[in-house]
């Protein structure tokens, strides 16, 4: 019957991922606070279960911002980023009439929806937002800066509000985002070259440092590098984790030192996964090496049955060998377990509005001026370069 005690329960059963247990308890009090309420709905919220989570939303008599930041953070943890967008837009308009505003956890949450949605525009507007609103910019809203510059492609912009934070104040989280960031742009350079004023700042590397370093070796083919950055994990008493081992491989495989790269996978102290035995398969791919190339993509259809890139890797291992009829028979074979092709697309954002395409894509209302801009810049670049495209590339049909 004490308040403060059953929402205590309520929050130990949500932060323990027990939402059931957390409801009955939250059920069984009589007149629940908005303390109860947002206990409840971040249970939900972190458990993914982004339908009660916003059944209880919207059936909260009242919200302050703890409410409003735990929906938009359930969206984002659940993928739902556009709808996290949107929950925020709300907030403003109909939140700021009850005193309601913005706090650092909402705009931690809001910056990462604009970071996996790419929206440059946004994440703009957003950082000028912070700015107009008087946000003291702490480590945690510094870093989601970086993160989210970084994803939608404006390294210089990423790099600007990083040089802004005092080296003393850093943590390894900013440096990993940048780090990352730059690898992901094929900046490996200038992320080797970050990472050393790291090691001076006296912040410690962890393992995703690494994984960004070795990222960037696999973009830059920087074979002896990705080399030094494993053992340098393994030398600070860090322990591999099979992410690792797939840049490792990648690396070694994109340049052509295919038993290297077989000798890493045998020596994993953990069995391999798809990330590890794809990188090994596209290198078998790359390098013509098919007996391999045969043995990994079977297992990665034993692995993966449903997925359609398995069946198909492995048949391209065999069209390589001009094994024809076991290139056809493994096309054949996904068909009869009934896994379908999933076309390739690529989406950008033009004028608030996301535009998908595919290859070869006549589906788009646009798409006579699209192919006809084409054409003008594949003329300019064969007049420059003389350079050969082939012409479906180019051709609106």
């Amino acid at each position: 019957w004490d308040i403060y005690v059953a929402n205590s329960l309520v929050h130990m059963y949500a932060a323990c991922a027990l939402p059931d247990l957390a409801r009955r308890l939250f059920d069984e009090i009589p007149r629940p606070n908005l303390v109860s309420w947002n206990a409840l709905l971040d249970g939900y919220a972190k458990c993914h279960d982004l339908l009660s989570a916003r059944c209880v939303f919207d059936r909260m008599p009242q919200r302050d911002v703890v409410s409003w930041s735990a929906m938009i953070d359930g969206c984002v943890k659940c993928g739902e980023h556009r709808e996290a967008l949107a929950l925020f837009e709300m907030m403003e308009t109909t939140g700021a009439g009850n005193g309601v505003r913005a706090n650092d956890i909402t705009m931690v949450s809001v910056l990462g929806a604009c970071a996996h949605l790419g929206d440059l525009g946004r994440g703009r507007q957003m950082h000028r937002y912070l700015q107009e609103r008087g946000f003291l910019l702490n480590l945690r809203l510094a870093t989601s800066l970086v993160d989210m510059y970084a994803k939608c492609g404006a390294i210089s912009e990423a790099l600007e509000v990083f040089r802004a934070v005092p080296v003393t104040s850093t943590d390894v989280l900013i440096w990993n985002a940048v780090i990352g960031g730059l690898a992901v742009h094929g900046l490996t350079m200038e992320s080797v070259q970050i990472f050393q004023e790291m090691q001076h700042s006296g912040v410690v590397p962890d393992e995703i440092t690494y994984l960004g370093l070795l990222s960037a070796c696999v973009h830059g083919g920087l074979v002896g590098e990705a080399w030094r950055l494993f053992r340098s994990l393994e030398a600070q008493g860090l322990r591999p984790h099979v992410e690792h081992y797939a840049c490792l491989v990648d690396v070694l495989g994109r340049a052509g030192r295919l038993e290297e790269a077989y000798g890493v996978v045998k020596s994993m102290p953990m069995e391999p996964n798809v990330s590890v035995l794809g990188a090994l398969l596209n290198a078998c791919h790359l390098h013509g090496w098919v007996e391999l190339g045969e043995v990994v993509g079977r297992q990665l259809v034993q692995l993966q049955p449903d997925h359609d890139g398995r069946y198909i890797g492995l048949s391209n291992i065999y069209a390589i060998a001009r094994r024809w009829q076991e290139a056809k028979k493994a096309r054949k074979v996904m068909e009869e377990r009934g896994v379908k092709k999933i076309p390739g697309f690529s989406e950008i954002d033009v004028g608030g509005r996301l535009h998908r395409f595919i290859a070869h894509d006549k589906a788009h209302s646009g798409s006579r001026e699209i192919y006809a801009l084409l054409n003008l810049i594949t003329v300019e670049m064969k007049m420059k370069d003389d350079v050969v495209i082939p012409e479906y590339f180019c051709t609106y049909r």
